[in-house]
């Protein structure tokens, strides 16, 4: 016979019965209270926090956001400044200095990974006579469009650089001497095809150039200096005494 069939039961003991009462005020009261359906801050249940807890947290979570904020504007306005220091006043290519720095970069990466890579110096041909007889204006407008070209006919993993007056940069990364060399040698067709003109007419411009390779172990302004050499050894056998 089951027990409590016969509507007698086995007598509940008194500490069995306040077992039951501290469940039923354990469940009556913690079950609804779940933390994941409560709104938290810091992990803390937000109804437990006190209103000034309360807007002491949020007060310091605008400060934080304020603060990544302007972080954030800081690190924006750092890299614009790098890159205006990095930029030519006239022109939107590498100055000499980071042309430099970039150089002894890549000059550090043929060395680690035994890898080629060329520097080619390039000079303007006739520039004086450009200034004199047309004016500057026409001169920093002749720059500007060696410059777009320059650009034109590289890679993007290419660098071009001014690096004082009418002369310019290449780096070629990945790239033999003879190859940079080939490189130089279709400028002239790229000029023929596509001139530079000011004021409805054609300017004649031509470039003398030096290729050296860039080798591991050399101070940059000396592969700098022997391309400057290489590219004076070609405008002097172009015999053009008033470039």
């Amino acid at each position: 016979m089951k027990i409590g069939s016969s509507g007698q039961g086995r007598p509940v003991s008194a500490s069995s019965s306040r077992k039951s009462e501290k469940a039923a005020t354990t469940s009556r009261y913690s079950a609804p209270r779940q933390i994941e359906d409560s709104a938290t801050v810091l992990g803390i249940p937000e109804a437990e926090l006190t209103p000034r807890v309360r807007d002491a947290i949020s007060t310091l979570m605008t400060e934080v956001d304020n603060l990544r904020q302007s972080i954030k504007d800081l690190s924006r306005r750092l890299s614009e400044s790098e890159k205006i220091a990095d930029q030519d006043p006239l022109l939107p290519i590498y100055n000499r200095r980071a042309f430099v720095r970039e150089l002894t970069r890549v000059q550090a990466s043929v060395e680690r990974y035994q890898t080629e890579a060329s520097l080619v110096y390039l000079d303007l041909n006739r520039f004086k006579t450009i200034n004199d007889d047309l004016g500057h204006e026409a001169g920093d407008y002749v720059l500007s469009q060696v410059a777009l070209r320059l650009k034109e006919c590289v890679r993007d993993t290419d660098i071009v650089g001014r690096l004082g007056g009418d002369e310019f940069g290449l780096i070629l990364s990945r790239t033999r001497a003879e190859d940079a060399r080939n490189l130089i040698d279709r400028l002239p067709a790229l000029f023929a095809e596509k001139p530079i003109i000011w004021k409805g007419a054609a300017l004649k411009t031509s470039m003398s150039s030096g290729v050296v390779s860039i080798n591991p172990g050399r101070d940059p302004e000396q592969t700098l200096s022997a391309a400057d050499n290489e590219m004076y050894k070609e405008k002097h056998q172009a015999d053009q005494p008033d470039a």
